[in-house]
């Protein structure tokens, strides 16, 4: 028997060889499953409490390793400024929050998220032991799991709670993290171009075929069986969604819901939506989400990220650039969901794997850190505040801020209040919930 593969090694779903433009799926096997040709409705024990119904939450993962303290700027701290003597900005520069504390001035789509009380920052987030290994630290953030070496996310071990469906979870993108891994259940990764097969209809009769479950298809053949099925029925609800809400727009002429293709958008073409998404991947990512919502789309967690954060040297330039394009966006997709009924549930949230040390280096940068604030948008959000304590500046470890919240207490709160799961059931040890839903 071949041997089982690890969680690094993904399996693009069976129709790879066909995709054309983004890839179509990926899904990552643990273990040995039968295929399934069906999306199994979740059971409601499952799904968990009435207080998620009709939320979505959105996690937005900034790579590298975001530098919090030029995003949320301690401008009242003298610390900040002799830390920073180039890097720092001065009061007058910022968007003032209080607390002593204001928004890097490309944030201004954020603060008015924040002014419209939208906006939520939990600060000095972080997890006890902290380790600057890019990789070790991701992987401790999408597992929730500081302690010991885990192979499913936080968000997977969910899945495996409510039933197999590819569409339950989306990564928009090429690879499928660890976040949305589960024992039995995977969320699905695509492209912003969709899901294209070649070949027409004929093409994907013949696959179904071959893709569709026997008792001469298991271990492998099974997963890949499994994996092909899940590509058709990936393929077929996107066209069927975003046919519809493209059907939809064009009939509600003069909207101001107008959809824009993301293959369109990304080829940047004539609409000031498409040129903003050409020069800014995580705004073309959020715009295939908020079609997909607005659309009805039965999926419930949404994964998207913006890379480039490990600003080691000449860091104020291309942080302040990809604050920018954090912004646009982030408010893009809060202003395109609008009024629009299945909008009004949606949380979005940032992570990144660690914050940045106080005191810049010798080449204008800053160095791997621990503590950082994420930010909470949307409508359900109890915005305009602060949660959690703002990290010291000068009772430092080792250079390093000392965490004040448990990241694990933000997951809980999103699972029990958006996701719609006890968070006890996914996460050893959470902390208590913390109050911004």
């Amino acid at each position: 028997m071949p041997e089982q593969p690890s969680r690094r090694q993904f399996l693009i779903g069976a129709g790879a060889a066909v995709a054309s433009g983004a890839v179509a799926l990926t899904v990552a096997r643990h273990r040995w499953a039968d295929a399934a040709t069906h999306r199994p409705a979740a059971s409601p024990a499952a799904t968990g409490s009435s207080t998620a119904k009709g939320r979505i939450l959105v996690l937005v993962t900034l790579y590298g390793g975001n530098d919090g303290l030029n995003t949320v700027i301690p401008t009242g701290d003298p610390a900040y400024q002799a830390g920073r003597p180039t890097l720092g900005y001065p009061a007058e520069q910022l968007l003032p929050l209080g607390d002593g504390l204001g928004l890097h001035p490309n944030l201004k789509g954020m603060k008015a998220l924040w002014d419209r009380h939208q906006l939520a920052i939990v600060r000095g987030v972080g997890y006890p032991n902290p380790i600057r290994s890019h990789f070790r630290s991701m992987d401790i953030w999408q597992s929730a799991s500081p302690d010991t070496v885990l192979a499913t996310g936080w968000l997977g071990r969910w899945l495996d709670a409510t039933g197999r469906d590819p569409m339950r979870a989306l990564s928009i993108g090429t690879t499928l993290p660890l976040a949305l891994v589960g024992e039995q259940s995977f969320g699905t990764a695509i492209g912003t171009g969709g899901v294209t097969l070649t070949g027409g209809g004929q093409v994907t009769g013949a696959l179904g075929g071959l893709w569709a479950p026997g008792s001469d298809r298991q271990g492998l053949a099974g997963q890949v069986a499994s994996a092909g099925s899940d590509l058709l029925t990936v393929q077929h609800d996107l066209a069927s969604l975003l046919r519809a809400a493209t059907s939809t727009a064009a009939a509600g002429a003069g909207s101001n819901h107008l959809e824009i293709s993301p293959t369109t958008a990304a080829a940047g073409a004539t609409s000031p939506a498409g040129a903003a998404t050409a020069a800014n991947p995580l705004a073309a990512q959020l715009d295939l989400v908020a079609r997909l919502v607005r659309a009805g789309a039965p999926t419930q967690v949404y994964q998207v990220s913006l890379g480039g954060f490990d600003n080691h040297a000449a860091e104020k330039d291309v942080h302040a650039r990809l604050l920018g394009q954090l912004d646009e966006a982030v408010s893009g997709f809060f202003d395109s969901l609008g009024r629009d009924p299945h909008g009004q549930g949606v949380v979005l949230m940032t992570v990144s794997e660690f914050g940045r040390r106080v005191a810049e280096n010798a080449s204008g940068g800053t160095d791997h850190g621990t503590a950082s604030p994420l930010f909470v948008a949307g409508v359900p959000v109890k915005g305009g505040q602060f949660y959690g304590d703002e990290p010291s500046l000068t009772d430092l470890d080792a250079g390093d801020l000392r965490f004040t919240t448990d990241f694990r207490a933000v997951y809980a709160t999103v699972l029990g209040q958006v996701v719609g799961v006890d968070p006890a059931k996914i996460i050893t040890g959470a902390p208590a919930p913390l109050a911004f839903l």
